[in-house]
């Protein structure tokens, strides 16, 4: 092996791949001993050094040393696929190193592909992905597209880096912050706690160093242009800018903005900040799904809980009533727990016995013995609401389903009703067509009627008559009728007799 040739196969791939020379002589060292071994055995002591300046191989075995011919078929023969193997290594670790100082920091890249919801963006000399995890809800990446995102995680699988990125993360939102607002570089304004929900909303702390230079207006810049840019790169999302403070009482009235906040009582013990608001105000602290309240505790490292006046006087009630029945408090003690912010049994439950020993001036076992109750107490409301739940589910369920019968039965009164037409309508058509019918045989009888008689109209009763005569006449009922004829007649006379007799006798003058 050529120590000229060797020392410009390791500049060249210093160059290209970013690999320290040293490791890359180490790897050529450790790839002709294992060589070596392969020719001579794996028992032989083998060493190998390369001098750096010159290029020249040194190695020994058992002691001795090998000459340059014969490292140079060893080389030639065996160590090609090794040393090939130790730049990828090198330049993976390389890789891995590079982007590891990168992880939170904003990076710009290409978009190569973007299918199945995973997009793979080109990074130079690394090819990255966007997990649908990490990408901003609601928007739509395509081919060719550049995109920006936060370096998120990297690892390596086999001899490659992968680079995972993220645009849902608040370093985005800090590093297009940066990008935007040169104050931020140069330190005059520093960005102090940020709180996101990717594609809705994020709320930004900001603080300046500068008493004459006011933050917020630094970042949202001449008519809104600085935020603008912003939102436009997180596909439209809602930024709030609000004034950092250390003192708590300042920052959380600040970070539930647009809300009015009367008072703030700050619970030190559990890290709680009860706030209260006016009964207007209540729906616009919380905000849409709560989406208000939850940011401003992100963003201040406090537990919200957002109530007016009243609520907070009917928890306090309950809460004293609920923690004096259990064995061993005591209604001072009560009293104390709900002034530091303890409100329930499940907040009682997770309480360091340690601070209701001091508090109560209880021992152990009495503290044992009311956390276990609480944790007893908070179980058993957990299960009622939990079955609270599940009876409004079924309900609702039920609802739907009574909503879609109702939808479904006029369409089926629908269909009945078409149903009742279509067979009134059959009916009506098959009346018509018998009366149709009958009114053509009339027409029929009448017609020939009329042609009988020269086209006059011919009665009923004529018809009748006609049809009558013109009926055969049989001759044997003929002289029947003729026989009770002639003897009616002699009946008629033979009474004509018999009443003029009776008439002589009753007047004999007469006679």
């Amino acid at each position: 092996m050529n120590p000229q040739d060797l020392l410009r196969y390791v500049d060249s791939l210093h160059r290209e791949k970013n690999i320290d020379p040293s490791l890359l002589f180490s790897a050529i060292e450790a790839a002709l001993a294992t060589a070596a071994r392969r020719h001579y055995g794996e028992d032989a002591d083998i060493v190998v050094r390369i001098d750096h300046d010159s290029g020249r191989i040194h190695a020994e075995i058992d002691g001795a040393p090998l000459d340059q011919d014969q490292i140079g078929r060893i080389g030639a023969q065996t160590a090609k696929q090794v040393i090939i193997q130790k730049v990828r290594e090198a330049e993976r670790d390389a890789l891995m190193a590079e982007y590891r100082e990168q992880i939170g920091q904003m990076v710009s890249g290409v978009i190569q592909r973007a299918d199945g919801g995973v997009a793979t963006v080109q990074l130079g000399n690394v090819e990255a992905i966007l997990p649908r995890s990490e990408q901003i809800s609601g928007e739509s990446l395509h081919a060719n597209e550049r995109v920006r995102a936060v370096v998120f995680e990297v690892r390596a699988t086999g001899n490659r880096v992968r680079v995972v990125l993220s645009r849902t993360r608040p370093q985005l939102v800090k590093c297009l912050f940066e990008q935007e607002i040169p104050e931020l570089s140069e330190g005059v304004i520093a960005i102090n706690s940020i709180s996101r929900e990717p594609g809705y909303r994020s709320k930004v702390a900001v603080s300046s160093t500068d008493s004459q230079v006011d933050p917020i207006a630094v970042c949202v810049g001449y008519r809104g242009s600085r935020i603008k840019s912003v939102r436009e790169e997180l596909a439209g999302e809602h930024i709030d800018v609000v004034r950092y403070s250390d003192d708590p009482q300042v920052l959380i009235p600040n970070a539930l903005q647009p809300a009015e906040i009367e008072q703030v009582l700050l619970c030190n013990m559990i890290g709680r900040a009860i706030v209260l608001v006016q009964e207007d105000q209540l729906s616009l602290a919380i905000g849409r799904r709560g989406q208000n309240v939850r940011l401003a505790s992100k963003l201040c490292g406090w537990d919200i809980e957002i109530m007016t006046g009243g609520e907070l006087e009917e928890q306090i009630e309950r809460a004293v009533a609920g923690f004096s029945v259990l064995e061993g408090m005591t209604e001072d003690l009560a009293q104390q727990l709900v002034e530091q912010g303890y409100l329930s049994y499940d907040d009682l439950s997770v309480i360091e016995p340690e601070t209701l020993m001091q508090m109560g001036g209880l021992t152990a076992e009495q503290v044992d013995v009311i956390v276990d109750q609480a944790e007893a107490q908070a179980e058993e409301a957990e299960a009622a609401a939990t079955e609270e739940r599940k009876k409004r589910k079924q309900e609702r369920e039920a609802a739907a389903t009574l909503a879609a019968n109702e939808e479904q039965q006029p369409a089926v009164s629908e269909q009945v009703a078409d149903g009742a037409e279509s067979e009134e309508s059959e009916d009506s058509a098959a009346e018509a067509s018998e009366e149709t019918q009958q009114g053509d045989g009339e027409d029929t009888l009448s017609t020939e009627g009329s042609e009988a008689d020269g086209g006059a109209e011919v009665s009923v009763e004529e018809v009748e008559n006609v049809i009558v005569e013109s009926e055969p006449i049989d001759e044997s009922t003929e002289q029947d009728s003729d026989k009770e004829n002639v003897a009616v007649e002699n009946n008629n006379k033979e009474d004509e007799a018999q009443q003029l007799a009776s008439e002589n006798v009753e007047d004999p003058d007469k006679a």
